[in-house]
């Protein structure tokens, strides 16, 4: 994502917020919504606040959980498991384009897969949801699982290495 694109991203998403009467005041607020729109590494809490830190010194852990709670109550993010040892949990700024994730069940990586017919494949599973259980929904994530390429290759290095 280019500079301007991200400038005109975080704008609309800023005008978003507003319009739901939520104040974006705090500097907080705008620069962690900053940094997830442009880095794509599905960061944890943790991850956020050292990439924040610098701009904002006296920024806490939990002012970073306090707002990433806000912008997935409104939509602008969402929470993703991981696969980690440490089982902590993944954010991803989920504006345009549209996106679902691969994780790998090795490592954890979790990495965007952008489809065109997102649109429609996320309508589809909204609508047999709502058919076959009754159910309103709100919103939907869709994640892959597996092993990512780095993994299968360790994996069957190792399983060589085993079998010689």
């Amino acid at each position: 994502m280019t500079e301007e694109s991200a400038a005109h991203t975080l704008a609309a998403v800023i005008t978003k917020l507003k319009s739901r009467n939520i104040r974006i005041t705090p500097p907080q607020r705008e620069v962690i919504l900053n940094y997830l729109i442009t880095h794509h590494n599905h960061p944890d809490v943790e991850t956020i606040y050292q990439g924040i830190a610098d701009q904002l010194p006296n920024l806490s852990v939990a002012t970073v959980y306090n707002t990433l709670k806000l912008f997935i109550d409104n939509d602008i993010v969402i929470e993703l498991p991981s696969t980690d040892k440490d089982g902590s949990l993944h954010y991803d700024f989920f504006g345009v384009p549209p996106h679902f994730h691969s994780i790998c069940e090795n490592c954890g990586k979790i990495t965007d897969v952008f489809a065109d017919e997102y649109a429609s494949i996320s309508k589809q599973v909204t609508q047999l949801t709502n058919q076959q259980t009754g159910y309103l929904v709100t919103s939907s994530h869709l994640e892959v699982y597996g092993l990512c390429p780095e993994c299968q290759q360790k994996l069957n290095s190792e399983n060589l290495a085993t079998t010689n």
